[in-house]
């Protein structure tokens, strides 16, 4: 067993080599001390860069090591051999000081996957100069080095580099695969971070060969969720059905997929051909034969009538964030911070054939710097009005009808304004707000945007680029019977 005086000799060869820097640097930080002499007791000087350097010279020339790591594959077809410091191990890994410690040689044999030991060298080179330079392939196997070796500054950062980079290009996709990882590592942040990108921007995931990889644990949960952002339920049926074709699941898995799907937003017509068309559907028709019965039922009947007889809040009439006219319109407002900007725009009633003809105007206000009463400057001048629009506010959006009708009994129209950013040359969907009327009622409204900064992520030649969609929800009017 390694005593612990093992690691002071280790440490005293650090010493050493701390000391000749400082031989060697001594006529510089003659100089900077007679410079900096009068009255400058506040100031630092640092040479840490020079120390890493020599940190890493240490490591590659192996001078002073007490310990050799051998880093074995399972199947031993892959052996790599590092000299290290005990010292430097120990300080950085709690794991690695309990291994030292415990050792009965001067060589400690680690067994890793065959990604893990690819980049050990880079992992260990992380210990001694607390820098990494990685790809998108080596984030995965450099998480698990950090998370198996408790070395939580380099967990982190990983974690970090992979949410920021959820956006950029690879050959087959990378989004999917780091959502797997993360929940076998019990990773909440990177987990979270993968599958709100994959749900606010699935028209482009389902448009990439990443999809039909997915799990179907995955497409569960992205297919029971009303904040996707696609072009329309006809749009994720299709992918659906490809991805079914490609991985042939279990009956079950399939069925239950099929039943995600929210068929009452679907056109009779597109329904019809799914129907006639669709061999997906023609296997699986008789576990999705009443949700399609209900979908026709809701296109023949007025919505308040359906809603006598049914829940018309349940899933199914429902609708997700469909990027179609028909929902919404795009919003490229320039040089947003300049003044307020409106527009109009109209959406069909709702979902329902009985209001395909029925059409909503909408009116939209952009204000870049809005305060709420309680925070606005006192006026004391008799008749002085105060502005709705001061320095120092923040940014809001309105959205009202043009005008009233009956025919919005029943139904709550939700507001949804979709945030685009721009990332590793991507136009990406950044931020989604749910409202009823005033994006105020969130409290974070473009809160991190710092929209007076050219370089902002939000700004796109200097525009902010958002989609508005506006989503009708039905109430339901069944009457309880005692």
């Amino acid at each position: 067993m390694v005593k612990r005086v093992d690691l002071i000799h280790a440490g005293m060869l650090l010493l050493i080599m701390w000391m000749q820097m400082e031989a060697a640097s001594a006529v510089g930080l003659q100089k900077a001390d007679l410079a900096q002499e009068e009255g400058s007791d506040g100031n630092t000087i640092s040479h840490s860069q020079t120390l890493v350097q020599r940190l890493e010279a240490l490591l590659i020339q192996g001078n002073g090591s007490d310990v050799s790591l051998r880093v074995e594959t399972p199947n031993a077809d892959e052996v790599k051999v590092i000299q290290a410091h005990s010292l430097v191990l120990s300080l950085q890994s709690p794991v690695f000081e309990e291994m030292l410690l415990s050792r009965n040689s001067s060589t400690m044999v680690l067994r890793e996957s065959s990604d893990c030991a690819a980049v050990f060298d880079k992992f260990i080179r992380y210990l001694y100069c607390g820098e990494i330079s990685l790809r998108l392939d080596q984030a995965t196997p450099l998480h698990k080095l950090a998370t198996k070796y408790q070395v939580q500054s380099l967990q982190q950062g990983v974690t970090h580099y992979m949410t920021q980079n959820l956006a950029r290009d690879s050959s087959s996709g990378h989004v999917a695969g780091w959502y797997e990882y993360a929940l076998q590592a019990e990773d909440i942040v990177l987990r979270d971070s993968c599958l709100q990108y994959l749900a606010w921007n699935l028209s482009s995931v389902l448009q990439s060969g990443e999809w039909v990889t997915i799990s179907s644990q995955l497409l569960m949960t992205l297919l029971q969720r009303s904040d996707l952002v696609l072009q329309s339920e006809m749009e994720l049926f299709a992918a659906l059905e490809a991805w079914i074709i490609q991985n042939q699941p279990d009956g079950l898995t399939a069925e239950n997929a099929l039943r995600a799907v929210r068929y009452a937003m679907m056109p009779p017509r597109e329904l019809f051909r799914l129907q006639t068309q669709s061999t997906v559907l023609a296997r699986y028709q008789e576990s999705v034969r009443d949700l399609l019965y209900m979908s026709y039922q809701f296109h023949s009947a007025s919505p308040l009538q359906m809603a006598k007889y049914f829940d018309v809040n349940c899933s199914l009439f429902v609708p997700r964030n469909y990027l179609s006219t028909v929902w919404g319109s795009p919003w490229l407002i320039n040089s947003p911070t300049r003044d307020d900007r409106s527009t109009s725009f109209q959406t069909q009633l709702g979902p329902s054939s009985h209001d395909a003809s029925k059409r909503v105007t909408w009116n939209a206000l952009f204000s870049p710097r809005w305060l709420p009463l309680s925070m606005r400057p006192m006026y004391s001048e008799s008749g002085a009005m105060q502005p709705t629009r001061v320095e120092g506010g923040r940014p809001r959006i309105i959205i009202t009808p043009a005008t009233s009708s009956a025919d919005f009994a029943g139904v709550n129209f939700q507001k949804t304004v979709l945030v685009m950013a721009q990332q590793h040359g991507k136009l990406v969907v950044k931020h989604v707000y749910n409202f009823h009327q005033s994006t105020e009622e969130n409290g974070d409204f473009l809160a991190e945007a710092n929209l007076y900064r050219r370089t902002s992520d939000y700004l796109i030649d200097s525009s902010l680029f958002l989609h508005v969609v506006v989503k009708p929800l039905y109430q339901t009017l069944i009457t309880t019977k005692n």
